[in-house]
């Protein structure tokens, strides 16, 4: 069943294989006609000059697939994305990742990629707001901005010619995150979407999707906007802020509410149950299993039993099945 590794009882086995037999039906349904194995025919136009892409080749005047996966369409290029891939970088995608390295005027951060990233000093907005050139004063108090091991939102900004990926943090909800969870799934879980920043005002939690794997989970944290801010407060918030009182600001930070707390390890706990069982991470199914959790009241470490995994399981097929019985 998917590889999963749970403990689970004769009953609960039969049960989750149901549900698993139901969804796959459902999307052999859905997706007939976009799903390849290799070596299986794409159905195309043959009056429109199409273009081969990635996934794909001609064999006896037909198309065939080279992977396993989705056929994509793009105007006239036809590709196949592979469902279980690693995670391959684009510009704009937004990422979540840990410090690894402080280097002369770069941090090099760990991305679930095969290389290293780099997000420049240049790159990135000074504590005190204002733009201006970096100087050597900003290079030697790196590390009271990022550290290693520190957790960091950014936006990916393009690539060297050596390969080298390269991060920019320009905006007020990029930089370091605090106070939450960071989890680790398989990219191909999170679905490329305008917003991948949420806020769960229900729980007064913050949930990050980024698409390289990494879903952060933290306390809410207000985001101001950049060009809302008077210039004028910020010449003068410039004189009062220094590098050195970031450490004193660090040290007056209040806990987080315990009940916070348990609303960001649920949230977590949620994300972990729908990456087991291999579901598209979303924060819709995100918020209905939460709510699922509730409603049956469950403590949160017992989310994590077989029995929660298996009714997560059916109430997925029991949600994609809705639309066609409407019908």
């Amino acid at each position: 069943m998917r590889g999963l590794q749970l403990s689970l009882n004769k009953g609960q086995k039969l049960r989750l294989e149901r549900a698993f037999e139901q969804l796959d039906s459902l999307s052999s349904k859905a997706n007939s006609d976009a799903s390849v194995t290799v070596a299986d025919d794409i159905s195309v136009d043959y009056e429109d000059a199409i273009l081969k892409g990635h996934g794909t080749a001609e064999m006896d005047g037909r198309v065939v697939a080279t992977l396993c996966g989705v056929v994509e369409r793009v105007n006239k290029l036809v590709y196949v994305r592979t469902l279980r891939a690693r995670y391959k970088p684009e510009v704009g995608d937004i990422i979540v990742g840990r410090v690894i390295e402080v280097a002369p005027k770069r941090w090099r951060l760990e991305i679930n990629f095969s290389q290293d990233a780099v997000l420049m000093l240049s790159s990135m907005n000074l504590p005190d707001g204002i733009q201006r050139r970096r100087t050597a004063v900003d290079e030697l108090n790196m590390r009271s901005i990022f550290e290693e091991n520190d957790v960091i939102c950014a936006e990916v900004r393009g690539f060297q010619h050596d390969g080298c990926l390269h991060l920019q943090a320009r905006s007020q909800k990029y930089g370091k995150l605090k106070r939450g969870q960071l989890l680790t799934i398989s990219p191909y879980l999170v679905k490329k979407r305008k917003q991948h920043f949420h806020y769960l005002d229900q729980y007064g939690i913050d949930l990050i999707l980024g698409c390289n794997g990494f879903v952060w989970v933290g306390e809410h944290v207000e985001v101001k906007d950049d060009m809302a801010e008077d210039l004028s407060n910020k010449s003068e918030q410039q004189n009062v802020k220094s590098w050195n009182t970031m450490g004193d600001e660090e040290v007056e930070e209040t806990y987080t509410p315990l009940e916070t707390r348990q609303n960001i390890c649920r949230t977590a706990n949620a994300i972990r149950v729908l990456s087991t069982l291999g579901f598209m991470i979303t924060v819709e199914v995100i918020m209905e299993v939460v709510n699922l959790s509730v409603s049956l009241n469950l403590d949160v470490h017992e989310m994590l039993g077989a029995e929660f995994y298996v009714t997560v399981a059916e109430k997925e097929a029991e949600r994609r099945s809705m639309p066609t019985k409407k019908r």
